[in-house]
């Protein structure tokens, strides 16, 4: 369902939803997206949407407050692609309360009461985009780890939909653990689980990825400065910062930072892993018995565990 956006021309080809979009399936307790059902294996339900937008002030925190790096001047259209809740498009509208943001995701789950400038849409990322081209100032991307088939095809849709010298800026965590100080195990290389749980997570998570209709891409934040380059745009940008994985450091904001980010994981755990495994051909409650392991893992603070966090900016010649 493929839609172009609300604009002052008042040029976009409207749809209402229909049951194929709304009447959304339910799964080990869970709710998920109906429209391209399977297309995206993990919950839209009200417990994820919560998660989000707790995760959302997460990254915030990582981000000094700041919405956007991207240096925007009076941009006219705006484009978040998996939006989620849409929290990021309404929170930008009072930062450009005079540009179109349009949202976009697989499922309508996003308020209906929102700011005039802010516009929804049940859109597939993955298909042909309808936009015409040269028409965004902005787009931008977060959390997609695990969504897409080819983050370089979503690069190369995002060039020819943004305007010369319009901005891409892309928001994502790499979810594989890293420490400075030797005391986290490191991964089991000759079979076997290892002794750190969550290393085994990501290896079955980028297995199932692979072995899951259709194809999924996990592993992705590292990559994407790199491919944002070899697609032509210029001035790619990259902050990472180490996000904490529990309340381990003895900073006191990057304590903070730890415990809600431990929060975010245990919080999203199951979710993130009952499809995936069950795809590899694991039972619930075999499941259930590794996600123990996972956790302790996460909150254990002798394992000085963190992520790093990537934002990429880069524009459009």
């Amino acid at each position: 369902m493929a839609m172009t956006p609300d604009d002052s021309s008042n040029d976009c080809d409207t749809q209402s939803l229909t049951e194929s979009v709304t009447a959304f399936p339910f799964e080990n307790g869970r709710r998920y997206h109906k429209y391209h059902e399977g297309l995206y294996p993990f919950p839209n339900d009200e417990q994820e949407l919560d998660r989000l937008d707790m995760q959302h002030h997460i990254w915030k925190q990582i981000n000094d407050s700041k919405l956007h790096f991207a240096p925007l001047r009076d941009p006219k259209r705006i484009l978040d692609i998996g939006t989620g809740s849409g929290i990021w498009p309404i929170e930008m509208a009072s930062l450009f309360p005079e540009a179109s943001i349009t949202g976009t995701d697989l499922s309508p789950v996003q308020p209906t009461e929102v700011p005039p400038n802010v516009h929804f849409l049940v859109e597939d990322a993955t298909e042909e985009w309808l936009w015409e081209a040269d028409y965004f100032d902005y787009i931008r991307l977060s959390n997609m780890t695990g969504s897409l088939p080819s983050t370089k095809d979503v690069l190369k849709k995002a060039m020819r939909v943004l305007k010369p010298g319009g901005w891409l800026e892309w928001h994502d965590i790499d979810p594989v653990p890293r420490c400075d100080d030797n005391t986290v195990p490191p991964p089991n290389t000759e079979g076997g689980f290892s002794e750190y749980a969550l290393h085994d997570w990501i290896e079955l998570e980028v297995k199932a990825a692979e072995e899951y209709e259709p194809y999924r891409q996990f592993l992705i934040a590292d990559k994407l400065a790199a491919e944002m380059r070899q697609e032509g745009y210029a001035d790619v940008n990259e902050r990472i910062t180490k996000v904490p994985l529990n309340p381990w450091p003895k900073d006191p904001k990057l304590k903070t930072l730890g415990a809600w980010y431990q929060e975010n994981w245990m919080t999203g755990l199951s979710a993130y892993t009952y499809k995936p495994f069950l795809t590899l051909g694991w039972t619930k409650p075999e499941i259930e018995v590794f996600l123990v392991s996972v956790r302790k893992c996460i909150s254990n603070r002798h394992f000085h565990a963190y992520h790093n966090f990537h934002v990429v900016t880069a524009r459009k010649p």
